[in-house]
C-alpha cells in the first residue's frame, strides 16, 4: 500500500553543476578545483532533506522526458521521494543550475529554470483536480514552495483557494527573485524563509540584523518570517514576538543548498511538535553541518 505524502514540495527539480575551488576567486580567474553534478533545485533540495529527516515528500514540478530527466526522477524515487505528480513534457528539456564557489562563498551562478516557467500552473493540477486537493476541498497539509516559479504563478498561488488551508512555507530561490514573494505579504499567507538580503529587498531597504528585518516583514503583512544572516544570529518573527538563534561556528566549505537544508530542518522539527526555539536551533545546526561538509548527504 502506498502511503500518502506528508508534505508537498513545489518548484524547481533539476541538475546542479557546481564548481568549487579552495581559493578566493576574482572575475576572470582560472583556478583548479572540483566540479560535481547532482540533484538540485530549491524544491528538490528541500524534499531530499525532508526525506533525510524521516518525512515522506512529494514533488510538484516539471521535468523533461529526456535522458537527464529520466535519470533525475529515478534518483529521486530511489531516495524516497514521490515523483508521481511531476508534470512531464517531451518538448521541454530538464532544467539545470550552474554555480561557481570559491573560498569566500558563491562567486556566480546561473539558474536555467525555463522548463519550469513554461509549465506554468500545469504543475499545480493535482491540487485542483482532487488528486491532492481542490478549491472546494483544499489540501490541508504542509507545502514547501520555492520562488523559481514565475511572478504570475506565485501571485496566483497567493490568492488561490486551493492553498487556503495549507501550512504554506515559502522561500525565494535567490535575492534576484525575492520580489516575487511580495504577493504573500499582501495576502498575509504563508511563512517566509529568507536571508537578510532577501528580506531587505522585500522591505525596500537594508537592515543590520535578522531580528529587525523580521519585525519589518511582519509589519509589512507577513504572517511569520524566519530570517537567516550567515554566521550572525537568525530570527523567527510572528504573532508571538521575535526570537533569535545563534548558528554554530563552523568552517564553510560549500554554500549551495544551505538555505534549503535550513528550511527543511525547520519544517521537519515543527512537524514533530518542536517549539519555535528548538526548531530554529535544529535548523541552524543542520545548515552548519551542510556548509561544513564536503559531500552532500
Amino acid at each position: 500500500m502506498t502511503h500518502p505524502p506528508e508534505i508537498l514540495c513545489i518548484g524547481s527539480v533539476l541538475w546542479d553543476i557546481i564548481g568549487r575551488a579552495p581559493s578566493a576567486m576574482r572575475p576572470g580567474a582560472d583556478v583548479p578545483g572540483r566540479i560535481t553534478r547532482g540533484p538540485g533545485g530549491v524544491a528538490l533540495n528541500i524534499a531530499l532533506s525532508l526525506a533525510h529527516f524521516g518525512l515522506r515528500p512529494a514533488l510538484l514540478s516539471a521535468v523533461g522526458r529526456d535522458a537527464p530527466g529520466e535519470e533525475l526522477l529515478a534518483l529521486c524515487a530511489a531516495r524516497g521521494l514521490d515523483t508521481s505528480h511531476v508534470w512531464r513534457a517531451s518538448e521541454l528539456p530538464t532544467d539545470q543550475y550552474m554555480a561557481i564557489e570559491g573560498a569566500g562563498g558563491l562567486v556566480a551562478a546561473i539558474a536555467d529554470a525555463h522548463s519550469l516557467e513554461a509549465a506554468g500552473d500545469r504543475i499545480l493540477a493535482p491540487l485542483h483536480d482532487g488528486t491532492l486537493g481542490s478549491a472546494v476541498h483544499p489540501h490541508n497539509g504542509p507545502i514547501a514552495l520555492d520562488g523559481n516559479l514565475t511572478t504570475a504563478l506565485l501571485t496566483q498561488i497567493a490568492h488561490d483557494p486551493a492553498f487556503s488551508a495549507a501550512d504554506l512555507r515559502i522561500a525565494p530561490a535567490s535575492p534576484g527573485k525575492a520580489e516575487r514573494l511580495l504577493p504573500f505579504l499582501q495576502t498575509g499567507r504563508g511563512i517566509l524563509y529568507v536571508n537578510l538580503e532577501e528580506a531587505g529587498i522585500l522591505c525596500g531597504r537594508a537592515f543590520a540584523s535578522a531580528a529587525r528585518v523580521a519585525e519589518a516583514l511582519i509589519a509589512r503583512g507577513a504572517a511569520r518570517a524566519i530570517v537567516t544572516n550567515g554566521a550572525a544570529p537568525a530570527a523567527d518573527a510572528g504573532p508571538d514576538g521575535v526570537l533569535t538563534g545563534q548558528p554554530p561556528p563552523v568552517l564553510v566549505t560549500r554554500v549551495t543548498g544551505a538555505g534549503d537544508t535550513f528550511m527543511a530542518a525547520h519544517i521537519a522539527a515543527e512537524c514533530t511538535g518542536a517549539s519555535r526555539a528548538t526548531a530554529l536551533d535544529r535548523a541552524l545546526q543542520a545548515a552548519a553541518t551542510h556548509v561544513s561538509s564536503e559531500i552532500a548527504p
